[in-house]
């Protein structure tokens, strides 16, 4: 995952913090963190409830954390879905950071909810192992011995403290659908749940070997997060694979809305309304279409012209850029590349007609 500097970061949080004063705060999100900073979103954000507030003026620390992992998930959902109509755009004048798209519980939101959960807990559980955090550290329970398919082996080192993680963004993400009690709030919990369950998933074992000449015979092992990626990866396939249901008459579970799919498990996203197309810009449908976009001629994908362009055209410029070209290796230990121009076209999909772009807005 691309690495973020804090420094760059800076103005956009100066900005975003000028238009809490510009902005009515409807449809605020707690997911608006990542553009404030922690010093300052206590008080100032709009979004959060009693008990996401509290939490955050009692845990300063593990605030900065969140604000920071906010990125990463954010742009984990924009890799996700690069090549697609909805791209996870996000708006800068909007308190809810997806706009109006995060309104109605469609695939996009649930995918949101799923991927913002698992982020605060990889981003928290992070923080616990680096000693960033005061209230936690490593994994407490990974004592003693262990064994697995290479034999015995002793729990050391820093184990991943998921645990705490996934308790903190359960008690912070969740409040707010808590206290709606209604049946987009339970979907939400669903999605957030499968979320965390996500992260905890992809925990792998790594070790070390003690022994005469690195022979291994005594190993110290510990529970460590995958990249990001992964869970990334595995969201975005329960996105494809997502069931829709309806509420219960009890108001406490899921019927699915096609009889012909099976009931969703913890780990599925499910959604209860339809998605738009994402063709056009239709400011109440949260979408912001796809005039401008960039695609791949050649594909018959989503990110193909045709598909990416909803059939409108695509229109193609030739443009030179710089690249590296002609390295070599010289010892030692350099790569030495040479700049060379290269001529490439690109093609963007057309801009609807002016009368079907007024009849959208």
């Amino acid at each position: 995952m691309e690495a973020r500097s804090r420094s760059a970061g800076s103005p956009l949080r100066l900005a975003l913090l000028l238009l809490l004063l510009l902005t009515p705060p409807a449809h605020a999100s707690w997911w608006f963190i990542g553009a404030l900073g922690a010093r300052v979103i206590c008080d100032n954000i709009p979004g959060l409830v009693g008990k996401q507030r509290q939490i955050c003026q009692k845990q300063p620390d593990v605030m900065r954390s969140l604000a920071e992992g906010a990125l990463d998930w954010i742009h984990e959902c924009q890799h996700q879905f690069r090549h697609h109509r909805w791209n996870c755009s996000t708006l800068e004048r909007d308190h809810s950071v997806f706009g109006r798209a995060m309104q109605r519980s469609s695939r996009e939101a649930a995918f949101v909810y799923a991927i913002s959960s698992a982020g605060v807990v990889h981003a928290i559980t992070r923080a616990c192992s680096q000693g960033e955090l005061t209230s936690c550290s490593c994994d407490p329970r990974k004592k003693g011995k262990w064994r697995d398919a290479r034999g015995e082996f002793d729990w050391g080192g820093c184990s991943d403290n998921v645990a705490y993680g996934i308790r903190f963004a359960r008690g912070f993400v969740d409040a707010k659908e808590k206290k709606e009690k209604d049946a987009r709030a339970l979907i939400n919990l669903h999605n957030n749940r499968s979320g965390r369950k996500a992260v905890k998933r992809f925990l792998k074992p790594e070790c070390k070997c003690h022994g005469v000449s690195g022979s291994c015979t005594l190993r110290t092992c510990w529970l460590a997060m995958s990249d990001f990626r992964r869970t990334g990866d595995f969201l975005r396939r329960r996105y494809n694979a997502a069931i829709q249901v309806a509420l219960n008459q009890d108001g406490t579970g899921f019927l699915v809305a096609n009889r012909n799919f099976k009931k969703p498990t913890k780990s599925d996203l499910v959604y209860s309304d339809t998605s738009p197309d994402y063709c056009l810009f239709d400011r109440e449908a949260g979408s912001m279409g796809t005039a401008g976009r960039a695609c791949n001629r050649a594909s018959r994908g989503t990110d193909g012209c045709e598909v990416m362009c909803c059939g409108r055209g695509y229109d193609t410029t030739r443009v030179t850029r710089t690249a590296k070209c002609e390295c070599k290796f010289h010892w030692c230990c350099s790569v030495r590349c040479k700049e060379c121009q290269e001529s490439l076209d690109v093609h963007t999909c057309k801009a609807p007609k002016q009368a079907d772009w007024l009849d959208q807005t």
